[in-house]
């Protein structure tokens, strides 16, 4: 492959238990460069594990994971550098409560990418432009709603550029009226150009801003496709089953 055909990430045939159980069965996925990937699937279907073995907070029991070229699953690799490339926002916003929005956001860019004070905060004050929260640089995590504090997590993940940005059910701890906020900061990350997988619950934004949908259950990949091949036109009983239970919750 050359370079420009190398997948941004690619998780080949990932195994992970926890004890004797498998919540992992033999994943396989690529996001190539540039697309946004979702997954979707009801809680436990392994959505937020996989996010996890990819940015090394859980070790696989086998398989591979690959960022560009390195397979990061290599033991001898530093995970540290590898989170250094890959930007996370888990649903709870693990901002912190002792800095102010600035240093939050600013952190990696100094402490991991030695950049100086200045450099750093005047990254910084320009995401919190874009994210609409200019004025909040000096306020601290607790004075925010919710859909501001995950507005700045986010910008926080993307102040390093990193070349892959995983977020898990990043609305799923906020207000209903907060997530249409954070939603639409997401989709500003995409027409940016952003390499981005996600986990999430909220069915109408991923047929929107997905380039392809990957439908889990039990640790497996059941079905995966553009948005209107699974929400339109499903194949597998099990895919029909839950977006019929999730967009029709009452019928």
């Amino acid at each position: 492959m050359t370079s420009s055909t190398v997948p941004v990430l690619r998780v080949d045939n990932v195994w992970k238990f926890f004890g004797e159980h498998p919540v992992l069965r033999g994943i396989s996925i690529e996001v190539a460069a540039h697309e946004v990937v979702v997954l979707i699937g009801a809680s436990g279907s392994g959505k937020s594990t996989l996010l996890k073995t990819i940015n090394l907070l859980e070790p696989v029991n086998d398989g591979q994971i690959f960022l560009g070229n390195e397979d990061i699953t290599d033991p001898r690799v530093k995970p540290d550098a590898v989170r250094a490339q890959v930007g996370v926002v888990f649903q709870h916003f693990n901002l912190f409560p002792h800095m102010n929005v600035l240093a939050n956001v600013t952190l990696a860019l100094r402490q991991v990418h030695g950049q100086d004070r200045a450099t750093a905060d005047a990254r910084g004050r320009e995401l919190l432009a874009r994210i609409g929260l200019a004025d909040k640089a000096n306020e601290y995590p607790d004075r925010l709603s919710g859909g501001q504090q995950q507005r700045v997590a986010i910008a926080r993940a993307v102040a390093t550029d990193p070349r892959l940005l995983l977020l898990d059910e990043i609305t799923s701890a906020l207000d209903p009226q907060l997530v249409g906020e954070v939603l639409d900061l997401v989709r500003g990350l995409k027409e940016s150009g952003s390499t981005i997988l996600m986990a999430t619950h909220e069915m109408g934004f991923a047929r929107r801003v997905a380039d392809r949908v990957v439908f889990l259950k039990d640790g497996v990949i059941v079905e995966s496709g553009t948005p209107e091949e699974i929400f339109d036109r499903p194949q597998h009983p099990a895919t029909k089953e839950f977006l019929a239970r999730v967009l029709n919750p009452l019928g």
